[in-house]
Order: structure tokens, then sequence, then C-alpha cells
């Protein structure tokens, strides 16, 4: 009785430790999908830069004027010149700008996060740094209205 006791008492210790870590988990990826959309409504690339991997890429096709696709492709450099630009006048976005964020999953490590904004949606790959921090690594987004993913020329 006694070892079935403790067998009992380890697992729930074992899975209310892993049900703290993955709310924790899922905390600190929301925060950093916040960080990476509001840091474009109120200027601030210092909270885009702690949402971006050092190699974060961001991608969408794009259509050229004759018709044709190509990947655009944007760097973690430019995002924190977004941060810092986009909406320096405070007109990109709306008075209460969307932000609905999704954790489609987590598998340790790595999460894959849908952000659906005023505009655009954002699928958001995270990972997880050996010091504990999330940090998007990939983004690949599409314009709401598909027809502005063109060329104006």
């Amino acid at each position: 009785m006694k070892h079935l006791l403790v067998a009992f008492l380890s697992a729930t210790f074992a899975f209310t430790a892993a049900g703290a870590d993955d709310a924790a988990d899922r905390a600190a990826i929301r925060q950093a999908a916040l960080d990476y959309i509001e840091s474009q409504h109120e200027p601030d690339p210092s909270r885009m830069d702690k949402a971006l991997h050092a190699e974060m890429k961001k991608r969408t096709y794009w259509e050229k004027s004759d018709g044709t696709d190509y990947v655009m492709e944007t760097s973690r450099d430019t995002m924190l010149w977004v941060a810092e630009n986009y909406n320096k006048d405070g007109t990109a976005f709306p008075t209460e700008p969307r932000k609905d964020i999704r954790i489609l999953a987590l598998d340790g490590r790595i999460a894959s996060v849908k952000l659906t904004a005023d505009d655009w949606i954002d699928y958001l790959h995270l990972m997880k740094g050996k010091s504990g921090d999330w940090k998007i690594i990939n983004v690949l987004w599409q314009f709401h209205d598909q027809s502005k993913q063109k060329d104006r020329k």
C-alpha cells in the first residue's frame, strides 16, 4: 500500500509540474507573439528585439507585375526597423488593433502560433532556447485580402 501511495504521489507531482511548465511556456509564447505585434502598434524596437531569434526570417509569396510569383523575405533587422518606424505617426493601425493569438502546437522546445491581426495573418514558429526564452525564428504571412500581395508597378 505504501508503494502504491508513493507511486500515486509521484505521478501526481510529475503531472502537476508538467502542467505548470506547459502553462508557463504558453504564457511565454503568447508574450513573444504580443511583443512581435504590439511593438509595431506602439513603436518599440526593444520589444521586437526581445521576441525575435537572431536568425529570424519572415516570408510571404508575392506576385510580380508580370503575374509570376516569388518569395519575399524580410530579415530580423528589417523587422526591428519596422518596429521603430512603421507606425511612427500612429495612423497605421486602428485605435483598438486586432491581435488574436492561437497556439496551434507546443512540443518540447518548439511551438507554432497563428496570429490574426488587422490586415494580415502570420504563422509564427518559435523555439525555446537553453535560457528558457521563447523566440520567433520563422514567420509566414499573407494579407487577408490576397489581392494586396502584388507589386504595384
